[in-house]
């Protein structure tokens, strides 16, 4: 029993788009002085991004100054002008959010701003996370 638990967890891990991820760094704005996080990133088997945000320390959106009603990741393309909403990054209580998409995109920044519309369709908040993904 033991041997086939080892070999699905083997075989998930090296299905994962995430298996030879690589890591980029979220820069913190100063109105999240303590949130800390990373970008990882793989492909998938159709050679898309897989992409996974991890963040820590990261406040609720209402007790920012001032306060906003939701984080939401956006992905602008090098040299693109119109970033992409791509969703919303929820803080647990914990104050610990994971996001988790894929895009067709290679080289792109991710940047989640606090805003006050959840559905917003251009970035019009304060941005509060940002990373620069290159192949």
């Amino acid at each position: 029993m033991k041997s086939r638990i080892g070999l699905l967890v083997l075989t998930l891990t090296i299905a994962s788009p995430f298996a030879d991820a690589k890591k980029f760094p979220l820069t913190a704005a100063a109105v999240v002085p303590s949130a800390q996080g990373e970008v990882e990133t793989g492909r998938d088997d159709n050679e898309n991004t897989a992409v996974e945000l991890k963040v820590e320390h990261l406040a609720q959106p209402e007790n920012l100054t001032p306060p906003r009603t939701a984080y939401v990741v956006w992905f602008q393309e090098r040299g693109g002008s119109n970033p992409t909403m791509q969703g919303q990054l929820r803080p647990d209580r914990k104050l610990k959010a994971r996001f988790r998409t894929v895009t067709p995109m290679k080289n792109f920044d991710v940047i989640v701003t606090a805003e006050s519309d959840a559905n917003a369709t251009s970035p019009g908040g304060t941005e509060v996370l940002r990373a620069s993904i290159q192949p």
